[in-house]
């Protein structure tokens, strides 16, 4: 893993360098015209001499002063009419607040034995996977108590990967679980009717099987929600399954071409996209598998790395996005997430690796 450079403010170019400046916002959910808009990056704000990282980073959003002279990243609709809105265009420093673009790269002599890093992996199927630093850093991230998201789309069920990721959830490698409506209601229909998409473990459709999902979704809806068909028994296997009996959250952000949908699935997507950022703020790991629409979304919620302001500790954001095209991870990229480590492969294939990979770095940890 990359570790990161801190801006030396020591230097004569920072030294005499303007506080930022902060206006009033004119009324709720409005930003003062020429506000500046943050990026992913370690994004520092001069306050009164002194040069602060901001809570809850992440892209596209605004800065405002809280009252203990912190600053906070906060999406636009949150600003309340008066808050003290950060200023500016610039993001040398000039202007009181200074992007640090190039505190995870690393020397040419470092580049050149690290395959696997961070903030710097072009997306290609020819690149090395190196699966023994993912599984250290799933065991590292378990051992200190880290909020390990992992977003996956319904693809993990077609390929037959999802007893690898209930293992990965009954482990304790998962914190909370992103996807959609489509990969809780696959999995759902092959707890309760043995199929996904109305086809067998083989891929064979079997009769009748168009409709099994929606089947599926009937059972769930009569029943109330997923919690209570896993306490009545009707989904006894699975994802879902092993996310309620663990405990471990779950967001099903819905979309205008959703069956049913679940009772559980959060159709409102102002409201989905809260819930995810939750969690997004106190992720310390990524991973997404096999699906384009919610590693963006997720991607948009995350900044490029992992702030404790109690200690002032900055590590990379570990973030792996597995797709079996090489497009989606490179839009992944090109929509922010730069930080995004590609693997190229099919789910499955990914999923019995790095369950090996992890089974293998728990013994030695």
């Amino acid at each position: 893993m990359t570790s990161y450079r801190h801006p030396d403010f020591s230097s004569p170019r920072f030294r005499e360098l303007p506080d930022a400046r902060f206006e009033p916002a004119p009324a709720d959910g409005v930003l003062p015209e020429g506000f500046f808009s943050t990026t992913n990056l370690p994004t520092y704000v001069r306050i009164d001499g002194e040069w602060r990282l901001p809570r809850e980073p992440r892209m596209d959003s605004a800065l405002i002063l809280e009252e203990d002279g912190v600053p906070k990243v906060i999406e636009g609709r949150y600003v309340g009419e008066g808050q003290q809105v950060a200023m500016g265009l610039a993001e040398d420093g000039t202007e009181g607040i200074y992007v640090h673009a190039t505190g995870f790269l690393l020397d040419q002599e470092a580049g050149a034995h690290d395959d696997f890093k961070f903030m710097s992996s072009e997306v290609s199927r020819e690149k090395p996977i190196d699966y023994g630093e993912m599984a250290r850093i799933l065991v590292e991230e378990r051992r200190r108590g880290g909020h390990v998201i992992w977003v996956v789309g319904p693809a993990v069920l077609h390929s037959r990967g999802r007893d690898t990721v209930s293992w990965f959830i009954r482990n304790g490698y998962v914190n909370v679980f992103f996807g959609g409506n489509a990969v809780a209601v696959h999995d759902i229909e092959s707890a309760v009717m043995g199929t996904t998409l109305g086809m067998d473990n083989r891929g064979v459709p079997q009769h009748g099987g168009h409709a099994f999902h929606m089947r599926a979704i009937n059972q769930i809806r009569a029943a109330g929600s997923i919690t209570a068909a896993v306490e009545q028994g009707i989904i006894a296997d699975g994802i879902m399954h092993s996310l309620v009996r663990n405990g471990v959250p779950y967001i099903l952000a819905g979309s205008i071409r959703d069956d049913g949908p679940l009772p559980d699935t959060v159709t409102d997507a102002v409201r989905a996209q809260e819930e995810m950022r939750e969690h997004a703020k106190k992720a310390t790991a990524v991973i997404m598998i096999a699906t384009a629409l919610h590693s963006i979304a997720t991607g948009n919620m995350l900044p490029s790395y992992v702030y404790r302001e109690e200690t002032g500790e900055v590590r990379p954001m570990a973030t792996v996005c597995v797709d079996s095209s090489e497009f989606v991870v490179s839009k992944l990229k090109d929509r922010g997430t730069h930080q995004a480590f590609g693997v190229i492969t099919n789910a499955q294939d990914f999923l019995h690796v790095l369950r090996h990979y992890v089974e293998k770095a728990e013994h030695t940890a």
